[in-house]
Parts: C-alpha cells; sequence; structure tokens
C-alpha cells in the first residue's frame, strides 16, 4: 500500500484498506525467494494469483534504527521483483481479521530480477513497468510512493535488525491482476529488462 491509485483498486477486490500513517510492512520467508529463470508453477491451494511489480533494494549492510537521512547507505542495488499473492486466500483472512502470511508467503511468491547497483542511478526517481503477454498492464515512477525507499528502510529497522542481504519489496502501483497458465510477464526498470517471468 505504497501508491494511493493500488490503494483505490483494492476496494474493487473486496480488500479495503485506507491509505496508511505509517508503512505496513509483511515478511516473506526466505523458501519464498525465486529467480526469474524459473517458471512460477500455479499452485493449487488457491484459485486466484496476482502479480505485484516492485522496485526491490538490497540491503547492503547490518542496520538498526536507521535515520532515514542515512538510510541510502544501507542498500547498494536495486531490481524489479514480484510479489505474487493468493489474493482468494487474502480476502478471506481479512474478511475473517485473521493473518495473511500463506497469500504472500508461500514458495516462489517473492520473484526477483537482475540486480544493478545503485551507483549513477537515482532509486527515488525511477521509471518502471510491466507487461503481460507484451502489453503494459502497471507503470509509476518511484517518486510517486507515499513513502520512500529512504523512508521505508527508516521505518522497517525500527522494528527488525536489517541484515546484509535483506531484500526489501517496496510496494506495488495500480494495475495489479490475476495470471494463467501460459503468460509472460516482462518487468522493466528505465527501459531496461529486469525480469522475464513464464506462467506454468
Amino acid at each position: 500500500m505504497n501508491y494511493q491509485p493500488h490503494i483505490s483498486e483494492l476496494d474493487g477486490m473486496a480488500l479495503h484498506f485506507e491509505q496508511p500513517e505509517k508503512p505496513v510492512f509483511f515478511l516473506k520467508p526466505d523458501s519464498a525467494l525465486a529467480s526469474d529463470s524459473t517458471p512460477f508453477f500455479l499452485p493449487d491451494f488457491a484459485q486466484q494469483f496476482d502479480y505485484e511489480c516492485e522496485l526491490v533494494v538490497r540491503i547492503s549492510k547490518l542496520g538498526k534504527n536507521i535515520a532515514e537521512k542515512f538510510a541510502h547507505r544501507y542498500y547498494d542495488a536495486v531490481t524489479l521483483g514480484l510479489d505474487m499473492t493468493a489474493r482468494d486466500l487474502q480476502r478471506s483472512a481479512k474478511s475473517n481479521g485473521l493473518p495473511w502470511a500463506v497469500s504472500k508467503g508461500f514458495d516462489q511468491s517473492a520473484i526477483v530480477g537482475t540486480f544493478i547497483p545503485v551507483e549513477g542511478i537515482d532509486p527515488l526517481n525511477l521509471n518502471f513497468r510491466m507487461t503481460l503477454n507484451g502489453q503494459t498492464v502497471q507503470q509509476a515512477n518511484t517518486s510517486e510512493m507515499i513513502f520512500s525507499i529512504d523512508a521505508l528502510i527508516a521505518e522497517a529497522s525500527r522494528y527488525f535488525t536489517l541484515k546484509t542481504g535483506d531484500l526489501l519489496f517496496s510496494g506495488t502501483p495500480s494495475g495489479v491482476g490475476p495470471v494463467h497458465i501460459g503468460d509472460t510477464l516482462d518487468g522493466y526498470l528505465e527501459d531496461r529488462p529486469m525480469f522475464h517471468v513464464r506462467i506454468k
């Protein structure tokens, strides 16, 4: 919930969220991590799996209670990733006031592309987009985030010690939707290809 248009579209999915006053975090286990070199095989425990394309930053050193003005020192690379969501499981859990960890943290639910160093780029002002079967379905600039990368790192480090190699997904813009067998998803950061995912 880091782009206002996405918060608005959640209403149409029977998922009602208000714009948060602080960043909202959830965790994915390391077993959720997957590369775009491996197809995403649709699991059998849910009926609807949605793509959510996001900018991902790689934490480069140990940090706790990081001041926002120093947060840029704690990550060294960025990429695009997919936060795959079992939407029907999330919808059911939320409607019953239950945690929705399984809808976000299942195996292969954190797909990441190729990382590039932050030197020479401005992570706070990057254009990115994702195509579904060649058609653009999501696009945004990171300057449109409600909470910047640096703000996210500062707030997250209040609660969690950030460790070298941790990955921070920064939220998705509007345009999320379901995937089906045979689909292909491609992510671009300033028109640079970052991931290519096949759905099987």
